[in-house]
């Protein structure tokens, strides 16, 4: 007997994504837009599953929806299904033996202008048959839910659900525009400065210019490091920005050595269950091989 008919079977698959999304936006408008369906359709399945139940999922208030027990008990029972079924998908892809196939990459506005934009150019030469689908966020994504294959970012501090290599240290220095500034007279204690937005989340860099007394001077804040460096060389003031992006603009001038404090390690950092994929041991290597050329350029140089 089909279950939709009044079968032994009351929940159906798509029931636990459904209410697994309500009660993780909170809203049937943000399950919605995280199931890519209507709000009206939303409605609807919820109505059905709460009346197959017998049982009210959630509370409806101005605020938005509110498990009940029921509700968050079907909804932690949601998240171990699809714990599940991401772990058992990792390992399939897994499974394949020939460097073919996607690789979702994340990385920053930065590393993607400052570097990484030559070199995947590079390994498409090199592996025609790897597509790179790139994301590009300051936000680090979720490698868990396989929002993305691969990271590939400046990192301390890397998770410790994930696995990967440091491939270089990334050095940090103070510019300025060239023509706006005098590298040879110039006193950082007496110029404008431009800062770390409160989005970019860059504590070094913030401590750093609080312990020298140049968060104080700063007259413009951006929350981007490709924001900073536009702002720079607009002759909005100086900053400490990263020296693989800065190094190479010929309308920048370095006004200090790189500051060992505010050096970042770049990590390529992949999940786990990924370790031995055909394509990503590929790109790990040539990533490898291909950045750490470039060690002493992307460590900065000295005065």
């Amino acid at each position: 007997m089909n279950p939709r008919e009044g079968g032994p079977y009351r929940i159906h698959w798509d029931d636990f994504e459904t209410v697994l999304a309500i009660a993780e936006t909170g809203s049937l408008s943000g399950a919605a837009r995280r199931l890519s369906v209507s709000h009206a359709t939303v409605f609807r399945r919820l109505g059905e599953i709460e009346q197959r139940l017998g049982v009210m999922l959630f509370e409806r208030s101005r605020t938005g929806y509110t498990p009940t027990l029921a509700g968050e008990e079907l909804a932690d029972n949601a998240r171990q299904m699809e714990a599940f079924v991401l772990s058992a998908e990792r390992r399939i892809v897994g499974r394949d033996l020939q460097p073919t196939g996607a690789v979702w990459i994340t990385t920053t506005d930065s590393m993607m202008a400052g570097l990484l934009a030559p070199l995947f150019a590079e390994f498409r030469t090199r592996y025609p048959g790897i597509t790179l689908d790139v994301a590009v966020s300051n936000q680090l994504f979720n490698l868990t839910k396989r929002e993305a294959d691969v990271a590939i970012r400046p990192s301390n501090s890397p998770p410790d659900t994930l696995v990967g290599r440091k491939l270089v240290d990334l050095g940090m220095a103070v510019y300025g525009a060239r023509g706006h500034v005098d590298a040879e007279a110039l006193d950082l204690s007496q110029a404008a400065w431009v800062g770390p937005g409160s989005r970019l989340f860059d504590q070094p860099l913030i401590q750093w210019m609080s312990d020298h007394g140049y968060q104080d001077l700063c007259q413009f804040r951006v929350d981007t490091l490709i924001g900073m460096l536009s702002s720079v060389k607009a002759g909005l003031g100086v900053a400490v920005l990263p020296c693989y992006l800065a190094d190479g603009d010929p309308d920048l001038v370095q006004l200090s050595d790189p500051i060992p404090s505010l050096s970042y390690g770049l990590w390529f950092l992949m999940h786990p269950d990924l370790r031995g994929v055909a394509r990503i041991s590929s790109l790990l290597e040539f990533m490898t091989e291909a950045v750490r050329a470039q060690r002493e350029r992307l460590a900065g140089r000295p005065l």
